[in-house]
């Protein structure tokens, strides 16, 4: 067989296949990067940049409401939505050097712009020219999943690659979706002007954390002007630009909701179609890509990272999957495996982000677990900024070992790492109450919880015991 031209072929310039590249081309490796759009990926162009800035311009919107709660006269602030884009715009414009081809061409990348496909179990051939490697990674990303619905296709309505075009004013929006992407553009939405409401067939929403804390999240959106059609189907849209009519079903009655525009936001699905992955021997389960606990598809040559290797969809993940696939694919590592301790944020106001186990899926999976909890509202930080409203709950094992943390309040998504970090190490819960957190800070909310396992373990007659031995006088 003839040799390889390079050591590594990435398809696909989304954080995976950023890291990817940039990483083996630093540890010596021949890389091309091959990308049908643009490098950045979502992440940078339609996904965590540009929703986290919205977001930001319609809490400076909410708080100038709201600013009595700072003993300051409240304002009530127009937004223009236009000039809201633009800046947005501009967060992504400043950003996106540090992804642009002539960076990753200086660090020693070959980069190629187009789309391409398999013609071989090692030979990949884009714009005219097929490349072969010694070892392939798949960073192809996800898009938005759109459903079946009956006249979605001959009307317009947004997702999240396009909800970002807009400059016209959205007077009213029906999100359909109450996962993270949806709650978090339907609050910024409403705190922009736009009167909203949010269809979901679940019964909750952000379904994956546990009821107590998604409550929290929903009672403040409903505060703030949001509706809520849970447990309910979109059956059929009828209506033009602008002036939508949206027929939904809750048990067996149907009503109609009116709505100048329409966000789809139900999950997304895999970029895999194009790349005629059978000519590559690489095979597909119910349309998803058949990965080991190496990252390793059917071909051994041939790995995935990111949204396609069908875990979870965070960016964070996918810089994580690019080192351990440059592990197996440079120099055949095979004890390396993604770590399992994988944190993540909705950025809703308050945020919600979780660790590890949930209550919920602790109780389902008939795990011996222990609860504690600690209420932002006594944390001092919390009290000083008027910012009081949330919880942390900590799940441990009857030893202490922490299995799981949620937090759901202000900067829950900082808070979280720490938490992250002793999961990583296997700490127990008396490792984080014995670390000296800076007062006053939100950190500390991390350090009360965990404080509440240790007040746990002294029982009434672990107490008496050491009274007798200490010669303790109590009360």
């Amino acid at each position: 067989m003839a040799k390889a031209e390079f050591d590594l072929v990435v398809i696909g310039g989304g954080a995976g296949g950023l890291v990817a590249a940039a990483g083996a081309a630093a540890l010596g490796a021949k890389v091309v990067l091959i990308e049908k759009h643009r490098l950045g990926g979502d992440c940078l162009w339609t996904g965590c940049v540009p929703s986290k800035s919205l977001i930001k311009s319609a809490r400076i919107a909410h708080e100038m409401r709201e600013a009595d709660r700072w003993a300051i006269t409240a304002a009530d602030p127009e937004p223009d939505l236009a000039r809201i884009m633009d800046r947005v715009a501009g967060v992504i414009a400043g950003i996106a050097s540090h992804d642009s081809p002539e960076r990753f061409e200086s660090m020693g990348v070959k980069v190629i712009l187009g789309a391409g496909r398999f013609v071989g179990h090692d030979a990949f051939a884009v714009n005219g020219r097929t490349l072969t490697a010694r070892a392939f990674v798949l960073a192809t990303g996800s898009r938005p999943a759109i459903p079946p619905i009956p006249g979605l296709d001959d009307v317009p309505h947004l997702t999240n690659e396009t909800l970002f075009h807009l400059r016209e004013p959205v007077p009213s929006l029906v999100v359909l979706g109450g996962g993270p992407i949806g709650c978090e553009l339907a609050q910024a939405l409403r705190r922009l002007g736009s009167e909203v409401t949010t269809v979901d067939i679940a019964a909750q929403i952000l379904p994956n954390e546990d009821p107590d804390m998604a409550a929290v999240v929903r009672t403040r959106m409903e505060q703030e002007g949001v509706a809520f059609a849970m447990q309910s189907t979109l059956t059929r849209i009828e209506g033009t630009a602008g002036a939508l009519h949206l027929v939904i079903k809750t048990d067996s009655r149907e009503r109609t909701l009116s709505a100048s525009h329409l966000l789809v936001a139900v999950g997304r699905k895999p970029n895999i179609e194009d790349l005629d992955l059978a000519a590559a021997g690489v095979q597909l389960a119910k349309g998803r890509l058949v990965v080991n606990a190496r990252l390793q598809t059917t071909n051994p040559r041939i790995f995935a990272v990111g949204d396609v290797a069908g875990s979870y969809q965070f960016t964070h993940l996918a810089e994580h999957h690019a080192g351990i696939v440059l592990r197996h694919a440079l120099f055949h590592m095979a004890w390396a495996k993604p770590s399992p301790v994988v944190p993540w944020c909705t950025y809703t106001d308050p945020e919600l982000a979780r660790v590890g186990l949930s209550e919920t899926e602790a109780r389902a999976q008939s795990i011996d677990h222990r609860v504690y909890r600690f209420d932002v509202a006594d944390n001092d930080r919390a009290r000083t900024e008027s910012e009081t409203t949330g919880f942390a709950k900590l799940i441990t094992g009857p030893r202490g070992r922490i299995m799981g943390a949620s937090i759901v309040g202000a900067h829950a998504g900082d808070l979280i790492g720490e938490y992250a970090l002793a999961m990583q190490h296997g700490l127990k819960a008396s490792a984080v109450s014995g670390t000296i957190h800076p007062y006053p800070t939100w950190a500390q909310t991390n350090r009360r919880v965990a404080d509440q396992q240790l007040k746990a373990r002294l029982t009434p007659s672990g107490k008496r015991w050491l009274q007798r031995i200490f010669q303790l006088r109590g009360t």
